[in-house]
This record gives structure tokens, sequence and C-alpha cells, in this order.
């Protein structure tokens, strides 16, 4: 977790107004109780009503008020179904950052905005492919991220296995299943791959550059017309 969101959500736990322990602050955070001691330094310092010490706790003495946003309920509706889908078609990490953009933005929204999505109904039912494809999500994640080579086992739709290194440049969701697209070093080729046929995902410490005729844009004028 970054730091930043490290302290917005010590806030959002401070703001019922308990004297909270260092050492019970940093086991919901899982972090160091000395990194909670330079966090509550830190919003301290940033001018948020924060008191305590070390070896005592921390009390939230005041309200600390977010500074408000300008969107209309269709807006708040389209990011509440953002966020809905995130939930019920990503993995865990990304469910997770789905509910705190939303705490954050409702804790950001104006009183008479309270309430403003009653009524708004909404349900989102997963494939079974989509929730299959949540295992290998945070591994091609972070190698897309970071520019890292995946070897993966994959076995294609026809049933046929094989052993694959790929450079993961792009995942799609298709409404039923998650792909992702890359250069594979095995076929040297452009190849997309069902996320959930993925059996096994291995990370390199390999890193590849986006280099002419392999990056995503080169696959995509493929499709082009003309």
């Amino acid at each position: 977790m970054r730091r930043t969101d490290r302290l917005f959500d010590l806030i959002q736990v401070l703001r019922d107004g308990r004297l909270h322990k260092a050492s019970d602050l940093a086991d919901k955070m899982e972090v160091s109780v000395r990194t909670i001691y330079r966090d509550m330094d830190s919003l301290v310092a940033s001018g948020i009503p924060v008191e305590g010490e070390r070896g005592v706790g921390y009390i939230l003495r005041a309200p600390v008020f977010m500074p408000p946003m300008a969107l209309t309920q269709t807006e708040l509706e389209a990011l509440h179904l953002g966020a809905a889908l995130v939930r019920q078609t990503a993995d865990v990490e990304l469910q997770e950052a789905a509910t705190r953009v939303l705490t954050k933005i409702d804790q950001a929204m104006p009183e008479p905005m309270f309430g403003a999505l009653d009524g708004f109904g909404k349900e989102i039912f997963a494939a079974p492919e989509v929730a299959a494809s949540f295992r290998n999500m945070p591994v091609i994640r972070r190698a897309i991220r970071e520019q890292l080579t995946l070897l993966i086992d994959y076995t294609a739709l026809d049933g046929s296995h094989s052993r694959r290194r790929i450079r993961p440049l792009q995942m799609e969701y298709w409404g039923r299943a998650w792909t992702c697209t890359g250069w594979c070093e095995t076929r040297d080729d452009f190849r997309v791959f069902r996320v959930d046929r993925i059996n096994e995902t291995l990370l390199s410490e390999v890193k590849f550059e986006i280099e002419p005729g392999k990056a995503l844009i080169d696959y995509l004028k493929r499709f082009e017309p003309g």
C-alpha cells in the first residue's frame, strides 16, 4: 500500500474519536509500529488534529473534512457502477482498491449529495471464466507494469498444452473472460491468451524493452483497415 493511501486509511480509523494504540494501528495497516509513529508525525505536521504520544495512543479530537467534489448524480452512478464491475470481475487487489476509491469519494462529497444514489439499482454477475482468471491477474498486471517477462503454462481452447515465454502488453475484458495480449518469445509473434486458461504463471526478473514491431501499437495496426 502506498504511504498516501495508508495515511488516508489512518484518518478513517481515527474518525471514530477513540484512543488507538500504535501497535493496534500497525496490525491493522500491516506495517511496523515505527512506521505508525512516522505516519502520525506526518499527519500532525500536515495540520490533522491528531493528539497522542508514543506508548499511549492517538486520537482525533476534531472532525476532518475533505474538499468537496463537484459531481453530478449521473457521474456518481457511473463511478459506483464501475467500482461494482471491478469488485465482481477483477482480482482481490483491484476489488479492495475499488472499495477504497468509493470511500474516498463518498467522504469528499458535500452533505446534500449523501443519499444521491438511493434507488439506484445495480447488480453484476460475473461469468465463471472471469472468476477463474483472478488467480493469475495480479502477476500479469505486475508484469505489464514493470515490463517483466512471464513464463506460462497454457491450455488452449482445443485442449493443446504448451509452455510459453511472453512479454505481456495489455489485459482485455470481454464480458465473459479476460485475455492477455503479448509478444510470445516462444512463437516469435503476437498472441492473445485467455487468462482463465493459464494454468501457472512464473514471474521472471528479466525486463523487456518495447521494441519496434513488438509493441502493442504494432499489434493494433494489424486491425486497421487498408
